[in-house]
């Protein structure tokens, strides 16, 4: 098929022919060249393309935990209303106690002070 395709250079000078030869070998090199920026590009499109899902993973992530973060912020604040409610009831029991235990106290000294009574 090569000899079909070189039939039309018969009867050129060498002059010609070297100058096909020359402009033949630029394409071929034209052609190498075009291949390898080609697989550059699919090679870059294809890093470009991970770069861009990764991007978009930690978009998403970063989300989840934005989300997660409010969360236990929220849950945080309701622990601390939780502990703030607890910590008053405990002052408001502490406070019952301290006044029943001043009535028991009052309570014994009647209860002592009746009994000497009775003892007289």
């Amino acid at each position: 098929m090569s000899w079909a395709v070189e039939e039309w250079k018969e009867g050129l000078s060498a002059r010609v022919l070297q100058k096909i030869h020359e402009l033949e070998s630029q394409v071929d090199k034209f052609k190498k060249e075009r291949q390898q920026r080609q697989y550059q590009l699919e090679t870059l499109e294809a890093a470009l393309q991970k770069q861009k899902q990764k991007v978009e993973s930690e978009k998403n992530e970063s989300a989840i935990l934005k989300r997660e973060n409010q969360s236990l912020m929220e849950l945080c604040d309701n622990l601390e209303k939780a502990k703030q409610k607890i910590s008053h009831d405990l002052q408001v029991k502490e406070s019952q106690v301290n006044i029943q235990s001043g009535q028991l106290n009052s309570c014994k000294k009647d209860i002592e002070r009746l009994e000497q009574e009775l003892k007289r």
